[in-house]
């Protein structure tokens, strides 16, 4: 059945410490159903669309059966929930192994809401459909952005259900990743293993993710430091350029790859506000947006905690090594988001007034509640027209500034416009055009709701008129728009 379908499993972090995991046996459900199979992931992982639909693949994207050659395990790692240290785990996840494509590459192939492992908490492991769909339809969303991210091969409803404030429909999600360890899981092993597991662990993400660090380097975990803290640093200004809000950058939900993972109470910000805050769980709003770059260089310290003892075997000086490398988050990131708010704004080369333009702007659209990504947007098409900011006099003025920096560049109007075009969204997924999109499906079972948002997400930088209707704002409420983790 597997080479039917196309699965062709390696498990190469059962070769690590056992330690580092817990195998399990599988926890069946009910009535398994397929509610959405991501074509376009399952053609890059080398799997056959149609039998990826047929009742025995069903089986094993529910957790019912083990496709050949999979190992299924729960993960065990640590992590700082907003600022606390915590043993945790996979809890309602299982790594089925990871599966080779056909171009050769890797990718973590795993189950999420599967049910209880050692590591639940008290837990029951299973997640309800309306969060796992969230997470299908954010993490595609942010693949089209051009933003690195953990991809949903599919969502399978159980035939269970599941308690939460009330009883829900209970599903499983297939996520896809280039790998799933986290900072989280270097604290694990520092905290509770051996040097030589350390090591170990550190190896195997030099070799999976950097493989160009050279074993002859004179300090290759310091290099190792330097590219999670580039990768980073990247992410999170792409995160902000976008508008994304996390939620939850927990040093358990910051992976080594780069990669944005673990959608719970994300969201994008509507009205510029660096105050923003959906998750529920953030009442003293440690992950707002304005937080996240901070937060981001306080997650990447942890990990150079960890890294010490590979660092240097004299404390004091690992401790000077590696600082001089974390030092250098601040400014990594500042530079990656001036350059990608340049491009928002249509400006090739640099100039020192850059970043006062950029403030300014940020600046007028907090004081006038102005919205994110309809600003850019009509800034790219000079449809500056009908908001309050647009209508003010210091909007004006900024204009003209604008327009005089513009100015200063070789490249023609026409090409500054289509740089903007190719880093200004024409949609992001709206929170109340996700929650429309989850209504239908969970309440409903209508799907066509969420397969039109979809279609739309997927290709953001189009600016085609049948988008139109997604940029729309939500009415007004009194209500606080609010995510939630799912557990």
């Amino acid at each position: 059945m597997a080479n039917n379908i196309g699965w062709n499993f390696d498990n190469s972090y059962t070769r690590l410490p056992s330690s580092f995991y817990s195998c399990l046996p599988l926890n069946r459900v009910q009535a398994p159903k397929l509610v959405i199979l991501n074509e376009a992931v399952a053609e890059s992982l080398g799997l056959d669309t149609r039998a990826l639909q047929r009742p025995e693949s069903i089986e094993i994207l529910a957790g019912n059966e083990v496709p050949s050659g999979a190992i299924p395990l729960a993960q065990a790692y640590a992590g700082h929930q907003f600022g606390h240290f915590n043993m945790l785990g996979d809890g309602r996840a299982l790594l089925l192994g990871e599966q080779m494509t056909p171009t050769g590459e890797r990718y973590d192939i795993g189950l999420k809401g599967s049910g209880r492992t050692p590591y639940s908490r008290g837990g029951d492991g299973r997640a309800a459909l309306g969060p796992m769909l969230r997470e299908y339809i954010i993490s595609e969303a942010m693949y089209a952005l051009g933003i690195p991210t953990s991809r949903s091969l599919a969502v399978v409803t159980t035939g269970e259900t599941i308690i939460r404030e009330t009883e829900l429909p209970g599903a499983i999600l297939t996520r896809v990743a280039s790998s799933h360890l986290r900072v989280g899981t270097f604290q694990y092993v520092a905290q509770w293993g051996t040097d030589e597991e350390l090591q170990i662990l550190a190896d195997y993400a030099i070799e999976r993710h950097f493989p160009t660090i050279d074993q002859t380097q004179p300090n290759r975990y310091l290099s190792l430091l330097q590219e999670v803290m580039e990768r980073q640093a990247k992410l999170i200004a792409q995160w902000q350029l976008v508008g994304f809000i996390h939620g939850v950058m927990n040093t358990d939900n910051m992976t080594i790859s780069g990669e944005t993972i673990d959608y719970g109470p994300c969201a994008f910000m509507d009205t510029y506000n660096p105050a923003t805050v959906f998750s529920s769980i953030d009442r003293q709003g440690r992950y707002a947006y304005g937080n996240q770059p901070p937060i981001g260089g306080w997650n990447i310290s942890r990990f150079a905690e960890t890294l010490l003892p590979l660092i240097h075997n004299n404390e004091e000086e690992a401790v000077i090594l590696a600082q001089e490398v974390i030092q250098q988050y601040p400014q990594l990131y500042y530079t990656n988001w001036l350059a990608g708010m340049r491009a928002k704004l249509g400006i090739f080369n640099e100039e020192e007034q850059d970043a006062k333009l950029v403030e300014e702007l940020l600046t007028l659209m907090e004081k006038y509640d102005a919205d994110y990504t309809n600003t850019f947007r009509a800034l790219t098409f000079t449809k500056c027209e009908g908001t309050d900011l647009f209508n003010s006099a210091e909007f004006t003025n900024w204009y003209e500034q604008w327009q005089a920096r513009r100015e200063k560049q070789e490249e023609s109007e026409a090409a500054s416009q289509q740089l903007m075009r190719d880093n200004n969204p024409a949609i992001i997924p709206r929170n109340h055009r996700v929650e429309e999109a989850l209504e239908a499906a969970v309440t409903h079972g209508d799907y066509r709701v969420m397969e039109k948002l979809l279609q739309a997400l997927s290709q953001p930088f189009a600016h085609t008129s049948n988008q139109e209707e997604y940029a729309t704002l939500p009415a007004p409420s009194n209500c606080p728009y609010q995510t939630f983790c799912g557990t």
